[in-house]
């Protein structure tokens, strides 16, 4: 890169920051209509983006009925499985009724229902079949990359959830695979806060639009159930190292396909889907990435 175009990288990088309050005053605008309860809302300062995953939990409730009952559902579950897991940064257990009471973030968010920005490192290797023989790797430890798939936002409009980053990428994922969701044994998704799981399941097809809190709700996504997620604890328990979350989500799942998960062993785990995203472009995340494993 030249003189130059470093310049005019830095002059896009100023014009973005320049919008970010009207970036964030649009996806805040996601959030009206709704009913904000006395009291449900904090006084102490907190991040941007819980206020935003705010936005998006009423935008689901006026567009598909979810419940705050049904996302206290989802951080239940997670501080469930969580305290089995020795690597998580929390490892206490809640009830739906105890995340419901706990102090407010902003409606309908409740602290357990959102990660901690923790520390925190994480590695894999990776390599082929004669790389495994090479490094003398028992084979029958070594996991299958089966697929994966990188898809960028674009300037969509917010109920246009067919073209979502996430669905588009969870698409490309199951094509190289070969497989479909019904296919899927255990998952690991990006949860900042509970509503990004039931978003993150919903556009990967593990249940229909709208139906991810409900599914919380009934023990589908638990550990034992229909398809269980973030058995980890997800980074609402695990921790959310920020550059170290999508392979300490792969951890768990190699974890899981080698069944040595322990408490938390999901039985006759043979195929995983995980899913992470980051940054903000309109009303979704910059870049999302899902991966496929098989043993």
């Amino acid at each position: 890169m030249n003189i130059a175009d470093k310049k005019r990288s830095i002059a896009l990088l100023v014009v973005d920051v320049s919008q970010a309050e009207e970036n964030a005053a649009r996806l805040l605008a996601l959030g009206e209509g709704v009913e904000v309860p006395e009291g449900s809302e904090s006084d102490r300062p907190y991040s941007r983006f819980m206020a935003i995953y705010a936005a998006m939990c009423r935008f689901w409730m006026k567009n598909f009925g979810t419940t705050q009952r049904q996302i206290a559902a989802v951080a239940a579950k997670n501080h469930m499985h969580s305290v089995h897991n020795p690597l998580s940064q929390y490892r206490q257990a809640f009830t739906i009724e105890e995340v419901l009471a706990a102090a407010p973030i902003t409606y309908p968010l409740t602290i357990p229902m959102c990660s901690p920005l923790s520390d925190g490192a994480a590695a894999v290797i990776v390599c082929t079949e004669e790389g495994i023989k090479r490094l003398g790797i028992n084979r029958n430890r070594a996991i299958r990359v089966a697929a994966t798939a990188i898809a960028t936002a674009t300037p969509r409009s917010p109920k246009a959830f067919d073209q979502a980053v996430c669905l588009r990428a969870g698409r490309m994922a199951y094509e190289k695979a070969g497989i479909g969701p019904q296919d899927i044994n255990v998952v690991e998704v990006h949860d900042a806060s509970a509503m990004g799981e039931i978003m993150a399941i919903e556009y990967l097809g593990l249940t229909p639009m709208g139906g991810g809190g409900a599914a919380a709700e009934a023990g589908e996504l638990s550990i034992g159930g229909r398809i269980p997620v973030n058995t980890s604890g997800g980074l609402e328990s695990k921790g959310h190292p920020i550059g170290a979350t999508g392979l300490g989500q792969i951890h768990e799942l190699v974890t899981q396909l080698r069944g040595e998960a322990g408490a938390r062993q999901v039985e006759g785990a043979k195929v995983a889907l995980q899913e992470n995203g980051g940054g903000q472009v309109g009303y979704e995340e910059a870049v999302v990435t899902v991966n496929i494993f098989t043993r």
